[in-house]
């Protein structure tokens, strides 16, 4: 690990399914902003004080949609890479510097999936 913990934006409307994730996160000793749908991870997303070294949608979002956020966010910081959290993963189409984990996911697979993409 870095000096620095990566920052990592998780953006996930189930708040116990978000708490978990940030739980795991936060043992793997990354740092963790959170937020329950788009419009409010847009709000870290546009802080240009936040560092934010990977965004992980749920892509079944109300109102906004995870895929409408990665756009969105990807046009406010471009090199920022996209990790989507999806129960039909196979199917998602995603952007450049996107990845994707399939829903359900271990404990051992989230922390895989978020090492490889910052490493």
């Amino acid at each position: 690990m870095p000096a620095t913990p990566s920052t990592i934006l998780v953006v996930e409307d189930d708040a116990i399914v978000r708490m978990l994730i940030v739980d795991v996160l936060e043992e793997l000793e990354f740092t963790v902003l959170e937020a329950e749908g788009g419009e409010e991870a847009l709000r870290f997303i546009k802080n240009t004080e936040l560092v934010i070294d990977l965004l992980m949608t749920d892509v079944g979002l109300p109102h906004m949609d995870g895929r409408e956020l990665a756009e969105q966010a990807l046009l406010l910081r471009p090199t920022l890479p996209v990790l989507f959290a999806s129960g039909y993963a196979e199917s998602l189409a995603k952007p450049d510097n996107a990845f994707v984990i399939g829903k359900p996911f271990s404990i051992d697979q989230l922390r895989d999936k978020v090492k490889s993409i910052l490493s």
